[in-house]
């Protein structure tokens, strides 16, 4: 009779293997009006409390890099149609 032996796992975590990029951990600290806000906007957005901080922050990012190529945007036009503005702004 055979030894029956258990299928063997691999030594690898499985997020390695198919290719995941594991979640930091970090601690955020909270104060009492925060955590209030923090935890109604998980319950209405059916969310984790995490889930509500990682939208927040990368929301903000978004926000903050479409500002930056507005005013880029804006200066390269200022700096193209200056004078006709101008001269529009005195008619």
């Amino acid at each position: 009779m055979g030894l029956n032996h258990a299928p063997l796992l691999p030594v690898s975590p499985i997020w390695y293997q198919i290719g995941i990029i594991p979640l930091m951990a970090m601690t955020l600290r909270v104060d009492d009006e925060m955590e209030r806000a923090l935890s109604a906007l998980a319950e209405a957005e059916g969310a984790s409390r995490q889930e509500v901080v990682r939208r927040a922050v990368l929301e903000r990012y978004e926000r903050s890099s479409h500002v930056s190529r507005v005013d880029e945007s804006a200066g390269r036009l200022a700096d193209r149609w200056g004078d006709v503005l101008r001269r529009l702004g005195d008619a």
